[in-house]
């Protein structure tokens, strides 16, 4: 029983090497992006669904006004969802800047109000391109030039670009930011695979024609989540060649990490709960066996305090899981220039398999709290 055990476990972690590597693979292959000097002629719509952002608010829209792109090309709708705070009163005194303001009245109750709420802009957008970001994210003065100069220059239907957290007041919050650079890295490597697999909402460009042709977010808009990952999935059935990773400093957009355990934890059941919707099988599968790889991993570790052959089983797949993710993570933190986060790498290859078996469980399956609503 061991012998067959350590046999699975062996074959696991070697499948979970060759998916890092094959992602490495992908990071490489994505071109660095380099900007040309042009003259711009695409409209842009750049759109943030906001719910008691009071705190946060003034300065994305700060930074949004401050881009270096043409002003006469782009346009921000705000759209506020049913705030209880002072969110629409702080938007509206931008509105002498052209910021525009749609506040949703939904009579029922729905389970994804981002979506309605990215729709509802959508509409009222003029837009050939639609940009979305959060309402609680900043981002450098040349951030929507270098999106739209890559749109330009590749006429992508889709663009995914970098998402990182900054100001870490922890070591929690450090540990985060790894964690994070570890999924937005994922992405951004899938896209150079030309498996695209995920893609965060926070720094998304897409046509609006092609927004339209896929059907939008019709039949995705029952779940709170995937207003961006299911979106890609849609986009990249539609069009599997025109599917783009802006990979570059000046497209970084960032945010903070959770303060808390609850609100990670919270944050990452609301992201995983996305998956029950894949229809790609490879990236079913690709999912499937890095959970089946965490549960072998926790499996020995438990196993170490009962039999003996399952110290050496854990510790090969300890070692083995750090050296290939400290592999893969080297470049993404590189791109980043937080190569110092590798640090926690030790102690997060331990810890971490315990959080995505639980994610993949609890993601799946009941209700969770977001925005002060409760949602599946």
């Amino acid at each position: 029983m061991g012998i067959t055990i350590s046999i699975i476990c062996a074959f696991l972690t070697l499948f979970y090497v060759g998916l890092l590597l094959f992602f490495s693979r992908g990071w490489v292959r994505l071109p660095k992006f380099k900007r040309i000097e042009k003259s711009y002629k695409t409209k842009v719509s750049i759109i943030i669904a906001a719910r008691n952002e009071e705190q946060n608010i003034a300065s994305t829209i700060g930074d949004i006004l401050r881009q270096s792109y043409p002003k006469g090309l782009y346009e921000l709708i705000i759209v506020d969802d049913h705030s209880t705070d002072k969110t629409a009163e702080i938007v509206k005194s931008f509105q002498s800047e052209n910021v525009k303001l749609i506040q949703l009245n939904e009579p029922d109750v729905l389970n994804s109000y981002k979506k309605k709420a990215i729709a509802e802009a959508i509409k009222n957008s003029s837009g050939e391109l639609i940009v979305t970001t959060d309402a609680d994210c900043s981002m450098g003065p040349k951030w929507l030039e270098t999106v739209i100069n890559c749109y330009e220059q590749n006429h992508f239907k889709m663009i995914s670009s970098p998402v990182s957290y900054f100001r870490e007041k922890n070591e929690f919050e450090e540990m985060q930011t790894l964690e994070f650079l570890f999924l937005i890295g994922l992405g951004a490597s899938g896209i150079g695979n030309k498996m695209p697999t995920t893609c965060n909402g926070a720094n998304l460009a897409y046509q609006r024609e092609a927004f339209l042709e896929v059907g939008g977010f019709q039949g995705i808009d029952n779940l709170a989540s995937g207003d961006d990952e299911l979106l890609l999935h849609k986009m990249t059935f539609k069009y599997p060649n025109a599917i783009g990773f802006c990979k570059s400093e000046d497209a970084i957009v960032y945010t903070e990490a959770k303060e808390n355990l609850q609100e990670f934890i919270s944050q990452r059941k609301r992201w995983a709960s996305k998956s029950t919707r894949y229809k790609d099988k490879r990236i079913v599968f690709v999912a499937v066996s890095i959970w089946l790889f965490n549960v072998s991993f926790l499996f020995n570790f438990v196993s170490v305090f009962f039999e003996a052959y399952a110290l050496k089983v854990f510790l090969f797949q300890y070692l083995v899981k750090m050296l290939v993710e400290v592999f893969f993570l080297s470049k993404i933190t590189s791109f980043n220039k937080r190569i110092e986060l590798l640090k926690y790498i030790p102690i997060l290859s331990l810890i971490h398999p315990l959080y995505i078996v639980y994610i993949g469980l609890a993601g799946n399956s009941g209700k969770y709290k977001w925005k002060g609503r409760t949602v599946r």
